[in-house]
């Protein structure tokens, strides 16, 4: 249904959004279910962490009991006796590394692949996509041996090969990216006299943030969690905290130190989560004014 304007009336930009949002409002009984869902979903995964919460303020457990038999933080005593701090900030140092490298590099050949810029597009896709149908013990230990040949220091090696494994993650959520990408904003910029380093700065990299912060949090993610890169081309030299977690799972009666380095585990992903949720739903524009802003018309205001 139109909405009607009085004979005379200007209608300004406020009122269109006014009655666009009036008219694409949710219905009471449609918000009611999505939230009945998005509640049982949150309740489906948070189920899960209610064992660890509980090891975690447990000293004692023992069968057939509902509830820890004896109270204590003796599980975060001795994580953080056995360096639980210093190997969090490593673990966190390592996936901010891995993110810093390969969300720009996917983004570089992400680009290049949807404009058409690459000579043999399907090969190069399927070369960047290679590292998901491998398997990571196969493709390690296959690596491994070129590293210490070449004689590349442990941190570096698991740093290049926690890059290789990002690389598909990042190609592929920046070409979901890319592919609603609108290059005429770029165009209509040069038009009006920007720099490249303007357009880059100003123009491009708003208009991809929410893509790029996709990218960067699956990668921070491989370099986070990885277990099998660092155990293998680490060789113990590079403790993280995935590594941590295994050691202690592997023995009998750590359940409580298991429990608070797995939630330890849970929290930097979740709260970068929380973070891209909301920074998710803004997209920033560019700002000048683009190849759509609108123009008056001779001799109106």
């Amino acid at each position: 249904m139109a909405m009607m304007i009085p004979y005379g009336q200007r209608v300004t930009p406020d009122d269109r959004t006014t009655a666009t949002r009036g008219l694409m409002r949710p219905r009471p009984s449609g918000r009611a279910l999505r939230v009945t869902l998005a509640g049982l979903l949150a309740v489906w995964f948070a189920l899960p962490l209610v064992p660890l919460l509980l090891w975690s303020v447990a000293n004692r457990w023992s069968f057939p009991a509902v509830l820890p038999t004896e109270w204590g933080l003796d599980g975060l005593a001795t994580a953080l006796a056995q360096g639980g701090l210093p190997v969090f900030g490593r673990s966190f140092l390592l996936g901010l590394a891995v993110a810093a490298i390969a969300t720009p590099l996917g983004a570089l050949a992400a680009r290049a692949l949807t404009m058409g810029r690459v000579p043999a597009a399907r090969l190069v896709s399927a070369i960047l996509l290679a590292p998901l149908a491998l398997p990571a013990f196969v493709a390690v230990m296959g690596l491994t041996i070129v590293l210490l040949r070449a004689q590349v220091p442990a941190p570096a090696a698991v740093l290049l090969l926690l890059v290789a494994a990002a690389l598909p993650y990042t190609v592929y959520t920046m070409r979901v990216a890319y592919a609603a990408h609108d290059l005429a904003y770029e165009d209509e910029a040069r038009t009006l006299g920007a720099s490249p380093a303007h357009v880059l700065w100003r123009v491009h990299l708003p208009l991809v943030a929410p893509g790029l912060a996709r990218a960067a949090f699956l990668a921070f993610l491989v370099g986070w969690s990885d277990y099998v890169v660092t155990v293998l081309v680490g060789g113990g030299t590079l403790v993280t905290l995935p590594l941590l977690v295994g050691s202690y799972a592997a023995g009998v009666g750590n359940d409580a130190v298991v429990a608070v380095l797995s939630l330890t585990a849970i929290v930097p992903p979740l709260l970068l989560l929380l973070a891209l949720g909301r920074f998710g739903r803004r997209y920033p524009t560019a700002r000048f004014a683009g190849p759509t802003a609108s123009r008056s018309p001779k001799g109106s205001p």
